[in-house]
């Protein structure tokens, strides 16, 4: 048995992370979880309250860094905007492949996250993400406007969708256990396509 309470939550938090990642979150058990680490399920809800609980605390600190890595970006984003000539938007992208290289550096958490959390709150994170990013480019179009740059009309529902597909494709390296290195060359193939296609669909070339 574990010597102490630090060792028990080592313990539990790593088979939690295996049990979770075979079965996923709907299929998950405790009283698996709880054998593996020699403890009654009831010793384990001391612990965790709940099979989410168990889940969020491998998870959410991983989504808060995102979080802040994804306003960090964003705060650059807006300053770039302010200071550049804006015809040149979109032209040093490296969106994917920062976001990308931050998911292979907690590539386990992600495959909880966008694979395995039907059932917990962390289901909707992609699209959490496609909304955060929509409401972001919004923010673009109303300082290109009050720069006086012109750009097409823009149908929200259709930046909505584009956007969704910009965003999940960049976890789809996950969905497809691409290797880190197949996952930077297919970013940078990403962030280059992409580019292109948002100055084509803003009228900017």
């Amino acid at each position: 048995m574990p010597r102490n309470k630090n060792d028990s939550h080592e313990k539990i938090m790593k088979a939690a992370m295996e049990e979770f990642l075979e079965y996923g979150f709907m299929d998950a058990s405790m009283r698996r979880i709880a054998g593996k680490v020699d403890m009654t399920v009831s010793a384990l809800y001391k612990h965790f309250p709940s099979k989410e609980d168990m889940f969020s605390a491998l998870v959410e600190p991983v989504c808060s860094k995102f979080r802040s890595l994804y306003e960090i970006n964003e705060s650059e984003q807006f300053e770039m905007i302010e200071n550049t000539e804006l015809d040149k938007l979109w032209d040093d992208g490296s969106d994917s492949q920062i976001i990308i290289d931050f998911i292979y550096d907690h590539l386990d958490e992600f495959k909880l996250i966008v694979c395995r959390s039907k059932g917990t709150r962390y289901e909707s994170f992609v699209h959490d993400i496609a909304v955060m990013e929509e409401n972001t480019t919004l923010r673009y179009t109303q300082i290109l406007e009050r720069k006086g740059l012109k750009h097409k009309p823009i149908d929200k529902k259709e930046l909505h969708l584009l956007i969704t597909v910009n965003v999940e494709a960049v976890f789809q390296t996950v969905v497809h256990d691409f290797t880190r290195d197949q996952a930077m060359h297919y970013a940078k193939t990403l962030d280059e396509f992409f580019a292109q296609g948002w100055k084509k669909y803003f009228g900017l070339i």
